[in-house]
């Protein structure tokens, strides 16, 4: 049975029971959900529906859902079981069914529908427990007994087993699981469900959430009963396909076959090679899919469980020896096999492949020089005779290389070594400390000293969204003085317009004046709630009443290019998709720039559309409105929260009508027209995976457009039309165009003769013509070119070229069908020769190709390879 129709059985058979089939939820959880970072359980997307804060979309739903735990990632690979990424159907009831009907469900389901002998099914109940003041699942073991499932195959279970609770306090309620007994040739005879044992094998769980858990640990009766079960895709997928292992199923069987081809060794052939199968196997499923839902590499949260997962998958594949890069061809491999039933996977190809490619370019560096350190490290030890590693050699790797600690504590336990954890945590702590007070001794005492006036008076309010103006009185002043630098007046007034610095923002500028006095206000800083000023002269004196004024133009073209940011930030998810979120912003008066996720350069039509749309919602003149809720009902309307920022159960959105909706503490205009005009003056990489535009507005967009044009006409007139320069510059590219063709022509002729020289060159063995030879470059594509134009010279032939380039070795082999025949394999022959360059390749029997790192020996190579071509013609 096919994992397809495994799937479509179980879906299929409950809408027929009266559920609604619901598409599997995103493995990023939503904002109802802030408790864990990834989607681990198959009712994870439904717990608004069993806490009655939402009401479901019908009482009974059914699904297929992907999920994502690492609670078991060092166990990957070592079992047969042991996943991240798995799908996991259900079903669930919402206050309707109960009991009677999930369990007779689950036998009719696992009899009729996938086929089992009722005599081979054993299951387990909850067996109670004193501190829950619960007795056995009486009512469960009935229910069981009258489906015709005997005393001696109802086992009873501890809490620990068999009672599920979403936390400390929560729904929760007693469980039983459904187990297939796979016979004595997988334990012994007194094994029962519930040991350490692979001969019973759980595959569908049942959940009968009754009760509420409270603080105290006593247990009230839910005001409705739910239904939630969990079957597992993978394992019912390796019982109805008759296999020993997960990784053996139509689901993983073909990533680990692509494992094979790629490494020329065979699964389970030995642990090494089994486990880093296995591993770049399901790492591959769980980083696809993590990344089409928008999850990008990280050093934080949920964007580390990503790169630890890609990272691990690149190791493994050095461990195999694959020739970089490999994770594409994984990657694409699981797009192939899940984008049917999945398609936004195949929608999201572009993205997956490219930040898939970063990680292992980049990571591969961070391989190289790391594991050489490391196997330093281990040989010491091991010259030593002790069984560890000092956890500051392990923090050199970390610190200065860039080499993750998880990686390695996993290669040293495969040595038989360990490293101090608390050893490690210590030192980093020990860099974390010196990050927060690292910086210049001045800047810091200034920093303590601006937080310890600010506490030591009350707090200032601010007033800047309504007014640029206040009459207000200065509550505290205070001249800072010290460590060389110059003295700084800092003051705090009851009633402040001015904006402090945050969100990205840049704080206002102004002036006080008081008494025939005036002075600058330079800079504004934010303490939590509170604000206090920076002076340009001196400090009136607490209780003096001041005019505080801010600076008009400067505070408009910072809130121009602040709703403009929103504005961008729109476009940019409309236009490259939803995965894009704000990585960082500085809103000046001047420009503003803009850090956000994506994986790639923007393409100039892209940037052009954004430009264009963002102009478009300044020329419609749309309202923008500032509103004051609560968190959960900003959420609900879908405002965006900005990753990285914190935000109170009180929140400020801002509301550009018909665009967007963003929680923001900024200044913006009342209507888009007032931005005046967009344009996007530069976009680049800001870090690994991030990318930055910069862009103008208002006055200082228009004087970037003139310098443009004027620009324009320069190179008009160095093409021969200052007037017309887009005329110039077709002229220019036709001319272009023509020496492109000739180049072309030239090139052509050129490979035919080459193709005809090395032709003439080859030999005869057995009927067959073989020509060995040396090519140039290390390109593979043109040397696989070049190859079949002497094939197709020849006729009946087989064709072996190869080449080397900076430090690296191409080879290809290129054989006719008839070649074949008489016993040739181009993947046989290629892989022989890789060997001797120290690499490794493979492809079909017509059509090879390999790498190495040894270009000394490519004559050696295909020495070896004229070799096995006589060899296998009898020649």
């Amino acid at each position: 049975m096919k994992s397809t129709e495994i799937r479509d059985t179980y879906l299929s058979y409950f809408e027929g029971k009266g559920h609604l089939r619901r598409q599997s939820a995103s493995l990023v959880p939503s904002v109802d959900d802030p408790s864990v970072l990834l989607t681990t359980a198959g009712m994870q997307p439904f717990q608004p529906f069993f806490r009655g804060i939402e009401e479901p979309p019908g009482p009974r739903l059914t699904s297929c859902q992907r999920c994502f735990r690492t609670v078991d990632i060092e166990e990957v690979g070592k079992t047969k079981r042991h996943l991240t990424f798995f799908e996991m159907l259900g079903n669930f009831s919402f206050g309707d069914y109960f009991k009677p009907e999930a369990i007779a469900f689950g036998w009719e389901l696992s009899l009729q529908g996938f086929g089992f002998d009722p005599e081979l099914i054993w299951v387990t109940v909850f067996g109670g427990d004193d501190e829950l003041g619960l007795g056995p699942d009486d009512e469960a073991i009935e229910l069981w007994r009258d489906q015709g499932v005997p005393e001696k195959r109802i086992v009873l279970l501890p809490r620990s087993e068999n009672f599920w609770q979403a936390g400390p306090t929560g729904p929760c309620g007693p469980c039983s699981e459904m187990y297939l007994d796979r016979g004595e040739d997988f334990g012994a005879a007194d094994d029962r469900p519930g040991d350490d044992t692979d001969r019973f094998l759980e595959y569908w769980n049942h959940v009968f959430m009754t009760y509420e858990l409270h603080q105290d640990g006593t247990l009230t009766e839910l005001p409705k009963r739910n239904i939630d079960t969990g079957l597992g895709l993978e394992r019912m997928a390796a019982i109805k396909q008759g296999v020993d292992s997960v990784f053996d199923t139509d689901l993983l069987r073909p990533l680990v076959e692509l494992a094979e081809e790629l490494s020329g060794r065979s699964h389970g052939e030995d642990a090494k090679t089994t486990r880093a199968m296995r591993i770049l196997a399901d790492h591959s499923r769980g980083l696809v899919n993590l990344i089409a839902d928008g999850v990008v590499p990280s050093n934080e949260d949920r964007g580390y469980v990503l790169r630890r997962i890609m990272r691990r998958a690149i190791q493994q594949g050095r461990v195999l020896e694959l020739e970089p890069p490999y994770l594409e061809r994984f990657a694409e491999r699981v797009i192939e096999l899940m984008g049917d039933a999945y398609p936004h996977l195949a929608q999201e190809r572009a993205t997956v492949v490219r930040w898939v490619s970063d990680e292992e370019e980049s990571f591969g560096r961070t391989l190289d020089r790391g594991s050489e350190l490391l196997g330093q490290l281990v040989d010491e030890a091991k010259a030593q005779g002790t069984s560890w590693v000092d956890a500051a050699d392990a923090f050199m790797l970390h610190d200065t290389y860039g080499f993750p600690y998880d990686l390695t504590k996993e290669l040293l336990a495969e040595q038989g070594l360990s490293v101090d954890d608390s050893g490690f945590e210590a030192l980093m702590e020990q860099q974390r400390h010196r990050a927060r007070t690292g910086a210049e001794p001045a800047i810091r005492d200034r920093h303590e000293a601006v937080i310890s006036f600010a506490s030591a008076a009350p707090a200032s309010t601010f007033v800047g969204y309504e007014t640029l103006h206040a009459e207000t009185a200065v509550i505290a002043a205070e001249e800072l003085t010290g460590n060389g630098g110059p003295a700084v007046a800092l003051a705090k007034l009851e009633e402040s317009p001015f904006y402090p610095e945050g969100g990205g923002q840049v704080s206002d500028s102004g002036s006080l004046r008081w008494d025939g006095f005036r002075t600058r206000v330079t800079d504004v800083y934010r303490v939590g709630d509170d604000q206090v000023i920076r002076l340009d002269g001196d400090a009136p004196a607490p209780g003096t009443r001041v005019e505080a004024e801010v600076e008009h133009a400067t505070r408009h073209a910072t809130m121009r290019n602040h709703t403009a940011t929103h504005l961008l930030h729109a476009a940019l998810r409309e236009r490259l998709g939803t995965h894009v979120r704000q990585a960082g912003s500085a809103v000046r008066p001047d420009k503003l720039r803009f850090d956000f996720t994506h994986g790639a350069p923007l393409a100039d039509e892209e940037l052009r559309e954004i430009e264009d749309r963002v102009n478009e919602w300044i020329k419609a003149s749309r309202p923008v409105r500032a509103m004051h809720m609560e968190r959960a009902e900003a959420e609900a309307l879908g405002a965006i929260a900005l990753f990285g920022e914190k935000y109170g159960d009180w929140v400020r959105v801002i509301e550009v009508d018909e665009v967007s909706r963003e929680l923001c503490g900024g200044t913006h205009v009342a209507n888009t027209a007032e931005v005046g005009i967009f344009a996007i003056a530069s976009e680049g990489s800001s870090a690994a995976n991030v990318r930055r535009v910069e862009a103008l507005t208002g006055p200082a967009a228009i004087d970037w457009f003139r310098k443009r044009s004027a620009a324009l006409e320069e190179a008009g007139a160095l093409l021969g039309s200052a007037r017309d320069p887009l005329a110039a510059a077709r002229r220019a590219a036709d001319r272009l165009a023509a020496l492109e063709r000739l180049k072309a022509e030239v090139d052509a002729r050129q490979a035919k003769e080459q193709a005809d020289r090395l032709g003439d060159e080859g030999e005869e063995i057995a009927g067959v013509r073989i020509v060995v030879s040396q090519g140039q470059g290390a390109d593979q594509g043109a040397l696989l070119d070049l190859a079949d134009r002497i094939k197709a010279r020849l006729g009946d032939a087989a064709v072996v070229l190869g080449g080397a380039e900076d430090g690296k070795v191409a080879l290809v082999a290129s054989f006719t069908d008839s070649a074949v025949e008489r016993g040739l394999s181009a993947a046989d022959v290629v892989r022989e020769a890789a060997a001797v360059v120290g690499g490794g390749g493979g492809g079909r029997d017509t059509v090879a190709q390999a790498g190495g790192r040894d270009p000394s020996r490519l004559e050696e190579a295909l020495g070896v390879a004229r070799e096995a071509i006589r060899r296998a013609l009898g020649g």
